[in-house]
């Protein structure tokens, strides 16, 4: 479950983000409590701006466990930085968050794709990136943006969900589910 960012959850937040197995990983690196309450406090304003998207990722005791985020908007297309705390790795939040977010994303806001820059030394989000159906390589096909997220050197692979592929598969996979349902029903 997502929820609007919110000044109370940093401290459980920044507990979870300086983990060795995630800090390395997230966007905005923050070495103390009261440095990740500033940068929440500057997410937060960033979003009544519009320039942002972020939302906290809630386990199921509605307990804050990560952050996912749309930064860099332009033109109707911005970059994904979601990260996870290290107890909750492995056990399907990150696929669940970024459907919840997708959703908001295209069907709420004006976003018509999501890019997301993987390190290509970053096994595991790779394979949670190559696991998600609707998700393509855009090395190839959006070379101006490799390029730019690669400048001093080639550090990262670049994927993108586009609005179109995203609805086309949940729409897909809800007929899917419904035509199961009724075979068993």
């Amino acid at each position: 479950m997502l929820k609007m960012r919110d000044l109370q959850e940093a401290p459980v937040l920044y507990e979870l983000i300086k983990h060795p197995e995630v800090f390395p990983y997230v966007r905005h690196k923050a070495y103390s409590s009261e440095e990740f309450l500033f940068i929440t406090k500057q997410t937060m304003e960033a979003e009544e701006n519009e320039e942002l998207v972020s939302r906290t990722i809630l386990d199921e005791y509605y307990h804050p466990i990560g952050t996912i985020s749309l930064f860099d908007i332009q033109d109707g297309y911005g970059f994904l930085a979601t990260w996870i705390g290290q107890p909750y790795f492995g056990k399907g939040y990150n696929k669940r968050a970024k459907e919840q977010f997708f959703d908001e994303l295209f069907l709420t806001h004006n976003i018509n794709g999501v890019f997301m820059k993987v390190r290509k030394t970053n096994s595991r989000s790779l394979k949670a990136v190559v696991k998600l159906p609707y998700v393509t390589i855009a090395n190839n096909t959006y070379p101006e943006v490799y390029q730019e997220i690669n400048k001093q050197e080639e550090v990262y692979d670049l994927f993108l969900i586009s609005k179109d592929h995203y609805v086309s598969y949940q729409t897909f996979a809800n007929t899917e589910q419904q035509h199961t349902e009724e075979e068993v029903g």
